[in-house]
């Protein structure tokens, strides 16, 4: 697959690391033995010219001379790069072993110098050895990261690009293909450091190599057939051939066989071309292998000669060396110092400006964010306060017995309203998730009373459409649980409302089972499954998307899409996640799992549900409120529970009625005319410290919270409000505690 690999990586990268070398990139720490006198660039030149020209033999005998001769100088940045050429030299010739060797002491005189770029390629060095003649990618790699980290230390963008290529071609034959993409979009960024042009083509046709290896075909085309054309106009034959075979081979998987056989063709002439030159070098490897061990004894007794004038040279110029170093160091720490300075006083300059775009990006995104936020705080309110109205009213009037012909008409007049009050639930939701602004209520509940709750709630809808519904609770489910109880009613209720939704003439299951079981704590697997048309298999993570629609020819349903995008959000924050099963025509089953802690027997504090409504009878209620509509609704509620009830229009009725009689709680609209709650309550708590003031609101109670308590506010309720909740709110401020709970067999009593 990887044919780019035995080409381009031994040439390409021993070409540009020499280039490289002779360079000298200005951000760099260098020896003094970096200046290289002009017999030790001869010889460099020459060494280069043999290599390419596949003549191993005279480059051989070049680099045995220039490293020689860099040994009886003691010039070891030069050492390091005679070790390297014969690394590459041994290379060519496959000899792994002395290939490896000279690589390694290339490294370590590399150290010796102190010179970073140096050290830099010697570990691409390595990586490339390990990869193309011992297959070791693992060990590759690591060298390659050595590399990169190194190139991005010393700022070195070309060095870097080099690097980036061969770990690609290391990756793609690894076969870690999210590596090899990760530093092909690293390399493609930084191809300007790199001006020959064989680097250029080489990576289109890598990113043609990675698509096809994805079997992207239509993109590994477009990247070849963009490498083809670049090579031709350069001419690059031996690029060509091996572009030419990828895209054959491409083009052949697609079934295109006709241009597939076009492109071998093509393939096959440049092959030929280059045929003659590979079969020559062949012959010049093997020529050269015979001199190899003669060679090595030069080699030997110039490293044995070196070391021992290393240690005559250390033992009577050591003061000299010490003086000249430290000339060397005060003036690479003084050009080091001005470079500093004036990189600093660009650095500086650059930060100034990036601080000022960033706070004026910074003061946009807080008024959109302001914006966002006012606007969905008068969605709720705008939206809510009618809604309250309609719900409140549709339910007093279900309960009158004079109304009973239109039982049916008020229960579709409720079922629209609670549809509304959904839907404005739901966005309201999606943006709270988004803004990460969820609040982890845990508290303690029955699974079972939660699970008839929910199928409560749908009893119309059920009604409509025919079907009928199941809730399956497991005996190993424990009786009550402690968690987010209201976390858990979203997502049934979401699920099951979009099982209703596209089930007719069927049934709907609410399951609960647990899966993992401990004294204190159990995870369970909730599931809800219906009989309805079912999903598409490819419509699977569509269906998940913010106001998508499932289309189909037999049901036609038209909501808003929010619900199972919900669902999907809140378990993500919940660390779980929603399964799906479906078949079109044979219903879908959405499960997911959560986890709950179990109580103890010992906590019949926690194992209740009902509360003692008889406590509220003859009390005085103070309601607060402006809307007409709300009065009334607010008023027979509270009528129903026996409570004595005034109204007052605005907060300045309210603080003129609290002075005059005694109340024993007080309902506190925010927002009104003349005088607002919070004025209205301030003014309150002058007089009397002591009264229970309960905030009714329309708006997000985030946005509201502190200022409510800090006014002196005791509690709030979010209109519209469930009855239930808001006459449990009530009495537990009249009682000034918790609500007094009674458990099961009291209730029965009662």
């Amino acid at each position: 697959m990887i044919r780019l690999y035995y080409f381009l990586l031994p040439v390409l990268t021993y070409f540009s690391t020499v280039a490289q070398e002779i360079e000298a990139p200005i951000d760099h720490t260098y020896s003094i033995q970096q200046v290289l006198p002009e017999s030790f660039q001869k010889l460099i030149d020459s060494s280069n010219t043999y290599y390419f020209e596949g003549n191993y033999k005279k480059s051989l005998e070049v680099n045995i001379l220039l490293l020689k001769k860099a040994l009886a100088a003691n010039d070891s940045y030069n050492i390091h790069r005679g070790y390297r050429h014969l690394g590459y030299d041994y290379l060519a010739m496959n000899d792994t072993l002395l290939a490896e060797e000279n690589f390694e002491k290339s490294e370590r005189f590399a150290k010796i110098s102190k010179n970073d770029t140096a050290t830099a390629v010697t570990y691409m060095d390595l990586a490339n050895l390990y990869s193309v003649l011992k297959n070791d990618h693992k060990t590759a790699l690591v060298y390659h990261d050595k590399s990169i980290s190194l190139f991005k230390q010393i700022k070195d963008s070309a060095g870097l690009a080099k690097a980036h290529y061969n770990t690609i071609i290391t990756a793609l034959k690894a076969e870690e293909y999210s590596k090899a993409f990760l530093h092909l979009i690293k390399a493609k960024k930084l191809r300007d450091f790199n001006n020959h042009v064989s680097y250029s083509i080489g990576i289109e046709s890598l990113f043609g190599e990675y698509y096809l290896a994805k079997q992207n075909y239509e993109m590994a085309d477009i990247y070849l057939t963009r490498a083809i054309e670049a090579a031709e106009r350069e001419n690059l034959g031996v690029e060509l051939r091996s572009i030419y075979e990828s895209y054959s081979e491409s083009l052949f998987l697609q079934g295109r066989y006709a241009e597939a056989y076009e492109a071998r063709k093509k393939y096959e002439i440049y092959f030929e071309e280059d045929l003659q030159n590979m079969i020559s070098a062949k012959v010049e490897v093997v020529s050269t292998k015979f001199q190899v061990a003669e060679y090595r004894k030069d080699i030997q007794a110039a490293e044995l000669k070196n070391e021992l004038q290393a240690k005559i040279v250390t033992s009577k110029n050591r003061l000299n060396i010490i003086l000249i170093v430290f000339s060397i160091c005060a003036l690479i720490l003084f050009l080091a110092f001005l470079f500093a300075f004036r990189k600093r006083k660009k650095l500086v300059q650059l930060l100034r400006q990036k601080n000022l775009e960033y706070l004026k990006a910074k003061k946009q995104t807080e008024k959109l964010a302001k914006a966002k936020s006012k606007f969905f705080s008068t969605v709720s309110h705008e939206l809510r306060t009618p809604l309250y109205g309609v719900i409140g009213m549709s339910t007093i009037l279900l309960e009158n017995e004079a109304l009973k012909n239109h039982k049916e008409d008020l229960k579709s007049l409720k079922f629209s309203a609670d549809y509304l009050m959904a839907l404005i639930n739901d966005l309201l939701l999606i943006n709270k998730i988004d803004s990460t602004n969820l609040e982890d209520e845990s508290s303690a509940f029955d699974l079972k009373e939660l699970f008839e709750s929910i199928s409560t709630s749908f009893e119309y809808m059920k009604d409509q459409n025919n079907n009928k519904m199941q809730i399956i609770i497991s005996e190993d489910v424990p009786k009550l649980l402690k968690g987010n109880s209201i976390l858990l009613s979203q997502l049934l209720m979401n699920l099951v409302g979009n099982a209703c939704k596209f089930t007719e003439n069927g049934t709907i299951y609410i399951k609960a089972v647990p899966i993992t079981d401990s004294p204190n704590r159990t995870t369970i697997k909730f599931s809800v499954q219906d009989t309805g048309i079912g999903i598409a298999r490819d419509k699977f993570s569509e269906i998940f998307d913010e106001f998508s629609q499932l289309e189909s020819n037999k049901y036609n349903y038209q909501g808003t899409g929010l619900g199972l995008p919900i669902v999907k959000k809140l378990l993500d924050q919940s660390n779980s996640d929603i399964t799906l099963q479906s078949e079109l025509g044979k219903g879908s089953t959405f499960s997911f799992n959560l986890s709950y802690e179990v109580l103890q027997k010992s906590k019949k504090q926690e194992e209740v549900t009902s509360f003692d409504t008889n406590l509220l009878k003859d009390k005085k209620v103070l309601i607060v409120e402006d809307n007409r509509i709300n009065q009334i609704v607010t008023k027979r509620i509270l009528e129903q529970n026996g409570i004595i009830c005034t109204i007052a229009e605005n907060g300045i009725e309210a603080v003129r009625f609290a002075k005059k009689e005694k109340y024993d709680l007080i309902l506190m609209d925010l927002n009104m005319p003349l005088k607002n709650g919070f004025e209205a309550t301030q003014e309150i708590r002058t007089f009397d410290p002591s009264i229970p003031i309960l905030a009714l609101t329309a708006v997000e109670i985030e946005e509201v919270r502190n200022e409510i308590y800090q006014t002196g506010m005791n509690d709030i309720i979010v209109k519209p409000y469930d009855v239930t909740k808001f006459i449990q709110t009530i009495l537990k401020n009249i009682n000034g505690k918790e609500i007094a709970l009674v458990s099961g067999k009291d209730r029965k009593a009662m």
